[in-house]
């Protein structure tokens, strides 16, 4: 998965991503990510990879957040 914003393809249920709601502007840095696991996903879309995090916002992913605690240097 490269940095840029993954595909449907790259994500997986129970992936920690960060999302933008569907009625949000996923370009602004403006805009307060959603912090989730992936429950649902529902496809690609111009915005992004359209998701729905267990918390039951649906959105659009922004970026997959890694845990550091697994990252090695």
């Amino acid at each position: 998965m490269s940095e840029e914003r993954p595909t449907a393809d790259d994500l997986r249920q129970g992936l920690t991503v960060e999302i933008v709601r569907g009625d949000q502007d996923v370009q602004s840095t403006e805009t307060e990510p959603i912090v989730g696991e992936i429950g649902t996903i529902y496809g690609d879309e111009p915005e992004g990879p359209e998701v729905e995090p267990k918390s039951g916002v649906v959105g659009h992913v922004r970026s997959v957040v890694h845990d550091e605690s697994t990252t090695r240097d």
